[in-house]
């Protein structure tokens, strides 16, 4: 074969792997809607969805078709050209932020050398779908939830950042397999403990606030805002957000297993068995297996707390973010460098 020929070859296999991702990701956010309603389900000591299909496995095919067929409603005195972007920024941000996430050995659609930096900039991006969302309904439930969002969205942004940079110390790269790589024998979790423990707790908080969950779901709000920034969206529009909202929990666990939890790892050593199989396709599918467990965990927590705790008041958020989170952070960035120099010093590993 020509080196033409290789190239053209090679521009297949990544579009046929951009393929299989969206759509493996699209395909467990679907499934997400389900997971949450069987979740709630259970703690509520109810039957949850069971009609359709088997064990109601086809519901989220079912409310996905009831969307489609929806009376498409635009209310009067909107500013259509942004009232219609909205969702689309949404969904967009959280399959950008997909694209450099390795789920398993090489199943990456883009393994940039500055990973967490483009992760931070485009999950910076996604709180414009719903303040847009918000402004342009000419609805004051929607613009109260859309100020909320941003505002809480600032607030919780530093203390990602602050966790982030915890991980780059810890890590010594930017590069999300990297991350990965480093993390074969102890995860970021326990590295320099309990530093790596307190740098998760808080990126853990942080992104359920990021991803406007309870008990942080003050741009929803229904007791308040009736429905917060997506009160004047009905159809495949209102569907938008869902998907970004429940891609986004998708998007918020798997960073989070990258980052704190070794990604496609195994713990305990084992990971250097699965390294010494041969066979690729074994590597990878155990590898995908794993991340997915870790992945379908910290999303229970999601639900479990979202079913079990009240929503907090607007300002005890930002008395959190601000006087608890930052300063946490921040003190746990210098004591962790403080801890890496004086271990280094004395010849200690992590």
């Amino acid at each position: 074969m020509t080196a033409s020929g290789v190239e053209q070859f090679s521009w297949l296999i990544f579009a046929f792997k951009m393929l299989l991702i969206f759509a493996g990701f699209l395909t467990v956010t679907a499934y997400n809607t389900l997971y949450e309603r069987r979740v709630a389900a259970a703690l509520q000591q109810r039957v949850g969805p069971n009609r359709v299909g088997p064990l109601g496995l086809l519901q989220p095919i079912a409310d996905g078709v009831k969307l489609i067929f929806k009376e498409d409603l635009t209310p009067a005195m909107v500013d259509r050209f942004l009232y219609f972007l909205a969702p689309s920024i949404t969904m967009s941000c959280t399959l950008a932020i997909i694209a450099v996430i390795p789920f398993t050995e090489n199943a990456v659609i883009a393994d940039f050398n500055v990973g967490l930096l483009y992760l931070l900039a485009v999950s910076s991006l996604a709180v414009y779908g719903i303040v847009l969302a918000g402004w342009s309904s000419n609805s004051k439930y929607s613009l109260l939830g859309g100020l909320r969002s941003s505002a809480q969205m600032i607030s919780y942004e530093l203390a990602i950042g602050l966790s982030v940079a915890l991980v780059v110390m810890l890590s010594g790269s930017f590069n999300l397999s990297q991350v990965i790589a480093e993390q074969q024998v102890h995860w970021n979790l326990w590295k320099y403990p309990p530093l790596g423990l307190i740098g998760f707790f808080v990126f853990y908080i942080a992104m359920l606030a990021e991803t406007n969950r309870a008990p942080f779901d003050f741009p929803e709000a229904e007791q308040e805002l009736v429905a917060g920034f997506h009160t004047e969206y009905s159809a495949m529009k209102f569907a938008g957000f869902y998907i970004g909202e429940y891609g986004n929990m998708v998007a918020a666990a798997s960073i989070t297993a990258v980052l704190f939890l070794g990604g496609y790892q195994l713990p305990l050593g084992l990971q250097a068995k699965v390294a010494a199989i041969d066979a690729y396709w074994v590597r990878m599918l155990i590898g995908l297996a794993v991340m997915l467990t870790k992945v379908a965990v910290l999303i229970f927590t999601y639900f479990w707390v979202r079913w079990t705790l009240p929503r907090y008041r607007y300002d005890q958020l930002m008395e959190l973010g601000w006087k608890r989170f930052v300063p946490i952070g921040l003190a746990n960035l210098m004591l962790t460098a403080i801890y890496m120099l004086a271990w280094q010093r004395l010849g200690w590993g992590a």
